[in-house]
C-alpha cells in the first residue's frame, strides 16, 4: 500500500477543513433565517424594532392573552411619570395581604417610593406592586379617603383605590395605540371584571394584552417615555438594598437573566401565572439596533426555559438578518423640483404663465410640518404623545425604501410663500416613515385692475 505523501495529506487537511468552513457557514444561514412557527415555544411572539416600530417576525402577534407580571412595566412606567420617587408610601393591610411573591410588607410601614420600584422590577414582588397602585390611585378618590391613613383602609377602599391607578393604566394604553390591552391589576395575577356596556350588556374582561401591544409598551418604556432613563436605571440594577426606619432591611436581585444571557441586553420582565404560562418582554441594544421581543404563553411547567431560547432565537435574527438603511440614504433629490404655473397671476408681461418656486421645508423649519415623521401604520398611535423621528429602518437583504412624490400640477393665484403644495413619502410596504412637505419658496399675486392697467400702459409706452 503507497504511503500518503506530505503534501497529500495536507492537501487533504485542508480539504476537511473547508468543508467544515461550509457545514458551519450553512447552519449559520439557517439559524439567521425567519425561525418557522412550530421553532417558536411561545404561542404568540414578536420582535419589534423599538426606533421605527417595525414589526420583524410575527406570530400570533394579534392574540389577546393573560400577561402575568409583564403587567409591571406599565406599573413601574406610569409611575415614574405621575408621582415623585421620593414620596412615602404608607402600607394598607389590603397591599401586605397579597400572595408570593412578595415583599412581606406591613401595614402601617412606610416605604420609599422609589425603593417599591425596584422590589416591583427586580423581584416581581406583588404586594410591593399593589402598594403602589393604592398611593398613586388614592389621590384620584374622594377628598375623605384621600386624607384617610392607608393603614386605617378597609380593603374595599384598597380596591377603590387600585381600580383608580388602573383607570389610568387603561388610559396609558389607549395612548399608546394599545387597543387590545386590558390592565386590572398592578402586578398581573389572574382576575376577571364585570363591564356593563352602553347597550346593557356585560362582558367579562381579565388581565390581557397581545404580544404586538406587549412589544409596544415596551419601545415606549425605553424609547419614547421622558422617564425612559429612570426606568432603564431600574430594570438594569443587578441588586439593590434598602431599610426602613423600624430596622428592617431588604435586598433585591434581578431575576431577568436575559441581562447576562446576550450582549447589549438592556431591559426586560419576567411573568408567570397558570393562567398565562410564561411570558417575557426584553430589549436589547447592538450594533445601531434597538430591538424588543415579546413573548405570552411560552411554555407551562417545566419549560420555564423556553422563553430564554425564544428570545435569543428572534433577538439573533434581528441581530444577523437585518441592517440598519437610514431615510436620508434615498432623501428626494430637491434639483428635481419644478416650479409650478399659476393660473391668474401676475407676470412681467401679458403674455407669459406664471411660475412659482417651490422647495422641501427643512425639518425644524417652521416648528410644526418640517421633516414631519411618523410611527407606520399602527404604530402611529404608539407613540404616547412624545414622537420621536424615525431616523431608517431595519431592512432585510432585497428590501427597499420606496420614495413618492406628490404635488400639485397648478396653483391658483394668489399664491404665498410657504403654502404646502406637495409632500414627498418614504415608505416601506405601503406604510409611511417619513412624510416631507413642499412648499412655495414664492408669492404670487392675483392678476387685478391694477396690474391690468401697467401692462397696457406700458404697451403705449413700447
Amino acid at each position: 500500500m503507497r504511503k500518503e505523501s506530505r503534501t497529500e495529506r495536507n492537501l487533504r487537511r485542508c480539504l476537511c477543513v473547508l468543508c467544515c468552513l461550509a457545514v458551519m457557514l450553512q447552519q449559520r444561514t439557517v439559524y439567521a433565517q425567519e425561525p418557522q412557527a412550530e421553532t417558536i415555544y411561545a404561542q404568540a411572539a414578536v420582535l419589534m424594532d423599538a426606533d421605527s416600530g417595525r414589526i420583524l417576525y410575527d406570530k400570533n402577534g394579534a392574540q389577546v392573552l393573560a400577561m402575568a407580571s409583564t403587567t409591571k412595566i406599565m406599573t413601574c412606567i406610569l409611575t415614574l411619570e405621575l408621582a415623585d420617587l421620593e414620596e412615602t408610601v404608607e402600607i394598607s393591610s389590603y397591599a401586605a395581604s397579597m400572595p408570593k411573591v412578595k415583599l412581606y410588607v406591613q401595614t402601617g410601614e412606610h416605604y420609599r417610593l422609589g425603593d417599591l420600584l425596584y422590589s416591583l422590577m427586580l423581584e416581581s414582588h406583588n404586594d410591593a406592586a399593589v402598594a403602589i397602585a393604592e398611593h398613586v390611585g388614592r389621590k384620584y378618590l374622594s377628598q375623605e379617603l384621600q386624607e384617610k391613613s392607608p393603614a386605617e383602609y378597609t380593603a374595599e377602599e384598597s380596591k377603590q383605590a387600585v381600580a383608580a391607578f388602573a383607570v389610568l393604566m387603561n388610559r396609558k394604553a389607549r395612548e399608546l395605540g394599545c387597543e387590545d390591552t386590558w390592565f386590572i391589576t398592578p402586578n398581573g395575577l389572574d382576575a376577571t371584571e364585570v363591564l356593563t356596556l352602553e347597550s346593557g350588556e356585560t362582558i367579562e374582561k381579565f388581565p390581557s394584552t397581545t404580544a404586538l401591544d406587549l412589544a409596544a409598551i415596551m419601545c415606549y418604556c425605553i424609547r419614547r417615555s421622558p422617564q425612559r432613563e429612570a426606568f432603564l436605571d431600574i430594570t438594569q440594577t443587578a441588586s439593590y438594598s434598602f431599610s426602613l426606619d423600624n430596622g428592617r432591611s431588604f435586598s433585591c436581585v434581578n431575576h431577568n437573566a436575559f441581562l447576562q444571557m446576550m450582549e447589549g441586553a438592556i431591559s426586560g420582565k419576567t411573568g408567570f401565572t397558570n393562567k398565562a404560562g410564561y411570558c417575557y418582554v426584553g430589549a436589547l441594544e447592538r450594533d445601531g439596533k434597538t430591538l424588543v421581543v415579546a413573548l405570552l404563553a411560552c411554555g407551562w411547567p417545566n419549560n420555564k426555559g423556553y422563553k430564554w431560547i425564544d428570545t435569543r432565537t428572534l433577538m439573533n435574527y434581528g441581530l444577523e438578518d437585518f441592517t440598519y438603511h437610514s431615510l436620508d440614504e434615498v432623501a428626494y433629490d430637491e434639483a428635481l423640483l419644478e416650479q409650478i404655473p399659476v393660473l391668474k397671476g401676475q407676470t412681467e408681461e401679458m403674455d407669459q404663465t406664471a411660475y412659482v418656486p417651490i422647495k422641501i421645508l427643512e425639518r425644524g423649519e417652521d416648528g410644526e410640518y418640517g421633516g414631519l415623521v411618523s410611527m407606520a401604520g399602527e404604530e402611529a398611535e404608539r407613540d404616547g404623545g412624545t414622537q420621536e423621528e424615525i431616523r431608517g429602518l431595519l431592512l432585510k437583504e432585497g428590501e427597499e425604501i420606496q420614495v413618492e412624490c406628490h404635488m400639485e400640477n397648478q396653483l391658483q393665484a394668489p399664491v404665498a410663500a410657504g403654502e404646502q403644495v406637495g409632500t414627498i413619502q418614504y415608505l416601506f410596504q405601503g406604510e409611511v416613515y417619513r412624510e416631507e412637505h413642499i412648499v412655495t419658496a414664492g408669492a404670487i399675486e392675483r392678476i387685478d385692475y391694477r396690474w391690468c392697467f401697467e401692462q397696457i400702459l406700458q404697451l403705449f409706452i413700447i
